[in-house]
């Protein structure tokens, strides 16, 4: 199936062919491809086999506490050393940290060349390949330094989602959530019916869906100005959060945050009378019965507050969050007071033993 979008093609399940006749299309000089060691194992050979292009390996190491300035130096260097001219094309396959970083250095290496988006994870497919968002973390802060640009093409193969773990299913799952709750009430309910992923999953109806709803929203405001910034609910709290256990012994992939941030971000909505407390208690309800083990004791409100001034969303010294106004409707630039927050943070601290169950 196609989700078109107008300014570049999103094919999900079409077959190689059309990945071929998009390649050729852009009448590629070199092609190279972007692999971490996962990918580089359970996907490439996947990619070599159906692609009967000559391919130029750049390999990473994976996770995200490798995005970073001295990984993209790699990248670039490595484009330099094997010729890389402005009609070459980059693929990135990988998930959402080889897309962000991958696009990254595509984007701004001889201010630009081509690339393609070939998500292997869940939360690639359904987010981090769509919507022209590059970036990298720097100073210890996600996506510090980025820009939008948008991939050549986004070519999705669900048969990737087979090499990933139930952790990694999980944490793109929550992405599929957040689109759901912030759009679409009905969606929502489908995805309520979803009560674990161990079983059989009809993924390219998901992920199509999704891809829909972001692309609507990222037409009408591709820069972020605005209703753009719906797309941020769960990832205020759930990124300074993320921030904060990077590199540490309890570090949560990226979805597993925004659970978390979505779970606190609903909690804070209904807090200033934006929802309903029979809202709230249905996404409570579904956010700890597929993500249990996240629930995590948190670091302070201090330690939070640090990576939330740094949010790009703030405007005037002030907090801003993108918060439910009811399930499939959602608000952005919403003033949030250190207050309300910690008010917030002592609801999740005497809920924790709860939430674990």
């Amino acid at each position: 199936m196609y989700c078109m979008n107008t300014q570049y093609p999103i094919s999900i399940n079409k077959g190689w062919s059309v990945l071929i006749e998009h390649i050729t299309s852009l009448h590629a000089s070199k092609v190279f491809v972007l692999v971490d060691e996962n990918t580089k194992e359970s996907c490439l050979p996947i990619l070599e086999t159906n692609l009967s292009l000559d391919l130029i390996l750049i390999e990473i190491t994976s996770g995200e506490v490798h995005k970073t300035i001295l990984t993209c130096q790699h990248i670039w260097d490595q484009l330099r050393i094997h010729n890389a001219d402005r009609k070459s094309v980059l693929l990135n396959l990988g998930g959402g940290v080889i897309g962000d970083m991958g696009g990254f250095c595509a984007a701004s290496y001889k201010r630009g060349i081509p690339f393609i988006q070939i998500p292997t994870s869940l939360l690639a497919m359904v987010d981090a390949s769509v919507g022209g968002k590059l970036g990298i973390d720097m100073f210890g802060l996600k996506n510090m330094v980025g820009l939008f640009k948008n991939p050549s093409a986004v070519f999705i193969h669900t048969a990737f989602l087979k090499t990933l773990d139930p952790q990694e299913l999980r944490s793109g799952f929550a992405e599929i959530i957040k689109h759901g709750l912030i759009a679409d009430s009905t969606y929502w309910e489908i995805i309520k019916r979803i009560r674990t992923l161990e079983n059989p999953i009809e993924w390219a109806s998901l992920i199509s869906r999704s891809i829909q709803i972001k692309s609507s929203i990222v037409e009408k405001d591709p820069n972020e100005q605005g209703l753009r910034k719906i797309l941020n609910f769960g990832h205020t709290l759930g990124h300074a959060i993320e921030s904060h256990f990077l590199g540490s012994d309890q570090h949560l992939l990226h979805g597993e945050a925004i659970a978390v941030g979505m779970l606190l971000e609903a909690r804070l909505a209904y807090q200033k009378g934006l929802i309903s407390m029979l809202s709230f208690d249905e996404i409570y309800e579904y956010i700890c019965t597929l993500y249990t083990d996240t629930i995590i004791e948190l670091p302070s409100l201090d330690r939070l507050v640090e990576a939330l001034n740094n949010d790009k969303k703030n405007e005037q010294n002030q907090l801003a969050f993108s918060l439910l106004e009811d399930i499939g409707s959602c608000a952005y630039n919403v003033f949030v007071s250190l207050d309300e927050l910690a008010l917030l943070m002592e609801w999740y601290k005497g809920h924790q033993s709860n939430l674990n169950q």
